[in-house]
């Protein structure tokens, strides 16, 4: 059976390097661990990982809270994490929660437990309540895209008022005046943020804001179906319409479609989060990119340098958007937009 010396021996490097490669990586410059890894492959060394969780005080491993692993921009997100995750010698632990305050406790605990070193939340709620650290620290967790205000652990989101803001701008230099909006859930804030600048954008044109061409969704392809559907009983239709996230404006399409319409001379569709369906969309979805494997990158990044001391001060980090147009809008119907 192999030995750490061996693989010392064979990378070139001190026994406590390898040790300081499997303990913290983070610590380790990137060349150093790639002869590492390489030397342990090569020699099938098995380090005792509960040994080593035990030396160092750590698991290595990071609880990410998801409110539903069906949602397709959470899952670039979450994929981004493991690459993260992996450059930086850690597992993630995947907790589907279905945003149950209950179920995100529970894994909550696996820190306090010391099972796991942290948490990644990607809603607004912070499952710790009302816990805060003894020393006045940070909490070991960052949250990610759904974010609440918090000076006790860091957050990475999206400017959603700017970003659906400039959408609504694309839309009314089409020569849209009745633009309807398909919202999410009304508890989440990327919702009522999205609102907010769909509304900036009507009121810097002044056009009236009308409640009646608001619909309720949930991010989902059902919930843009219904909608639309229930837009399409309007006797004075919108000409175009926002959806607060690209599942939502595809199932609104297919139901638009259906009732005989055409996408964009009839109607045009907008939709959020660039997710890889939209370019594939009949037509290609007009949409916001955001860059979800960034989120993951920057949340795990983040996480790491609380655990490890490095970040006193809670940072809000806000991504970039982008607006991607596409065929699924053009000019309103009798206008030369």
């Amino acid at each position: 059976m192999a030995t750490i010396r061996e693989v010392a021996d064979i990378a070139g490097v001190s026994v406590a390097t390898v040790s300081r490669t499997l303990q913290q990586p983070e610590r380790v410059s990137p060349k150093t661990r790639a002869r590492v890894t390489s030397a342990i492959e090569q020699t099938g060394y098995k380090p005792n990982l509960m040994a080593v969780k035990f030396r160092s005080g750590k698991t290595h491993s990071l609880v990410v809270l998801v409110p539903t692993i069906a949602n397709l921009f959470f899952a670039r997100v979450i994929n981004g994490m493991q690459e993260a995750a992996a450059e930086r010698g850690y597992s993630l632990l995947l907790g589907n929660t279905q945003g149950n305050p209950d179920l995100e406790a529970d894994y909550v605990k696996m820190v306090q437990t010391s099972q796991a070193d942290g948490v990644i939340q990607l809603r607004a709620h912070n499952p710790f309540s009302a816990m805060q650290s003894s020393s006045g620290g940070l909490l070991p967790m960052v949250n990610v895209c759904e974010v609440v205000d918090s000076a006790s652990f860091p957050t990475v989101t999206l400017d959603n008022h700017n970003a659906a803001k400039s959408m609504t701008e694309h839309l009314l230099e089409l020569g849209h005046t009745r633009i309807g909006l398909i919202k999410g859930p009304n508890s989440s804030p990327l919702t009522q943020e999205r609102l907010r600048g769909y509304q900036h954008a009507l009121a810097n044109a002044d056009i009236p804001f009308d409640e009646s061409i608001l619909f309720d969704g949930d991010f989902t392809l059902r919930s843009g179906f219904d909608a639309a559907r229930r837009m399409l009983e309007q006797p004075n239709r919108p000409t175009a319409l926002f959806c607060e996230n690209d599942e939502t404006a595809i199932g609104a399409m297919q139901a638009l479609k259906q009732a005989g319409l055409k996408i964009p001379e009839d109607i045009s569709v907008a939709g959020f989060d660039d997710i890889a369906f939209s370019g594939y969309a009949d037509p290609p979805l007009t949409t916001i990119a955001q860059p979800a494997e960034e989120f993951g990158h920057t949340a795990v990044s983040l996480l790491v340098d609380v655990l490890n001391g490095k970040i006193k001060k809670a940072p809000r980090v806000i991504m970039p958007h982008e607006l991607i147009v596409r065929n699924s809008t053009g000019p309103a119907p009798g206008t030369n937009a």
